[in-house]
């Protein structure tokens, strides 16, 4: 196994136990409810998932913040001064500023250090997507690859990550800007759900609009059927904002046509589920290097 330290931050996604397995160093995002501010560790040791769910329903406000260049500060200087390499898979820099924190941190360090190597990959993605690179990234740590090797892989595949998910309730997306006033307003008299996947910036927009929770669930399977490549060799991760029952329901169909190597099942964490509210439900899987272009853009 190669030694350096894979760093990335808590909108992984990843089970915390999985996390601890393959060696990841996890940084916690924040999530301000009502004045209270919670650190977002993968454990949920400051608020369950499940309860921030049931919570965020009824709260006056829930605010969200990155971490910050100090924090990554704390975390890798240590390791500098230890002798430690570090390459951190961050979250989408067209979501959050956390990304460019790191990347900020990583500068100054490798001024104060110029030994060390200190690499930044933007995702692209939020929740699984960025979490399926981090353990692809532990995968190729343990079979020897040199961290210069493994951040270069890493990079070159971020823009084949499909990122494509859906939302029970509008209102979250037209509070956090995803989508004008009038159009959350219409889908929700509609029942109208927004099929949302990420765009070559890293960025979420508005693929297609589907009548009916169970259209949407499908049609999100429809897009893994047409764009997923090398199913049964990779995994597939699906998040679900507490609808345990509807991640089931989608993980069916993809077993339907094309069954991939492992589906990863999670509950959204509570920075990411503050966006998109209860009831959301996304989907990643490795496509073509075209696809958020081609999704994107239709």
């Amino acid at each position: 196994m190669a030694d350096y330290v894979l760093l990335t931050d808590s909108s992984c996604d990843l089970p915390a136990g999985l996390a601890d397995q393959m060696q990841l160093t996890v940084l916690p995002l924040t999530v301000d409810m009502d004045g209270k501010l919670y650190r977002n560790y993968l454990d949920g040791r400051e608020i369950g998932f499940h309860e921030f769910f049931e919570r965020v329903v009824t709260a006056k406000s829930a605010k969200t913040s990155a971490v910050t260049s100090e924090q990554f500060m704390e975390a890798l200087e240590p390791l500098c001064q230890a002798g430690v390499d570090v390459l951190y898979l961050a979250f989408s820099s067209g979501l959050s500023g956390t990304y460019n924190s790191g990347a900020i941190a990583m500068r100054e360090l490798s001024e104060k250090y110029p030994e060390r190597k200190l690499y930044a990959v933007d995702s692209l993605c939020a929740s699984l997507g960025e979490g399926l690179f981090a353990l692809k990234a532990a995968d190729y740590r343990d079979q020897g690859m040199e961290i210069d090797e493994t951040a270069d892989r890493i990079q070159a595949q971020c823009a084949s990550m499909c990122q494509v998910f859906t939302v029970e309730d509008l209102k979250y997306l037209r509070a956090t800007g995803r989508l004008s006033g009038i159009r959350a307003l219409v889908g929700t008299l509609l029942k109208i759900k927004p099929i949302l996947v990420g765009d070559p910036e890293g960025k979420i927009v508005c693929f297609a609009r589907e009548r009916g929770r169970k259209a949407s669930i499908a049609k999100l399977a429809q897009i893994y059927d047409s764009e997923v490549v090398d199913a049964e060799n990779q995994v597939v991760g699906v998040a679900h904002a507490d609808c345990p029952e509807d991640a089931q329901a989608l993980i069916q169909l993809l077993n339907r046509n094309h069954p991939p190597k492992q589906i990863l099942n999670v509950c959204y964490e509570p920075v990411t589920g503050a966006h998109v509210g209860p009831g959301a439900l996304a989907l990643f899987f490795m496509s073509a290097r075209d696809v958020r272009e081609r999704l994107a853009g239709n």
